[in-house]
């Protein structure tokens, strides 16, 4: 399964729905994002994705984590969101 990787400018309706599809299929999703306005637009697309998938009964439940990703040889750090099922 691959991560959902989320940009500042992303449509956070397009990531909630990849989250939540992710999520109905696998039953676990990890989200990623490098930097403020990234990040911002991950959370606001997990809660649009929580009310998505609480209408088919899923509740869920996040985990915040650092890691360090290699872009171009240079390590950054990124925040992962962990998403699984409550």
């Amino acid at each position: 399964m691959d991560v959902i990787k989320v940009k500042a400018n992303s449509r956070t309706a397009a990531v909630a729905g990849a989250i939540a599809g992710v999520m109905r299929e696998h039953k676990h999703a990890d989200i990623q994002a490098i930097g403020a306005g990234a990040v911002n637009q991950a959370v606001k697309a997990l809660v649009l994705a929580k009310g998505y998938l609480e209408e088919d009964g899923i509740k869920i439940v996040c985990y915040p984590e650092f890691v360090d990703v290699d872009i171009e040889g240079k390590v950054r750090t990124a925040i992962k969101l962990v998403v699984d099922p409550v």
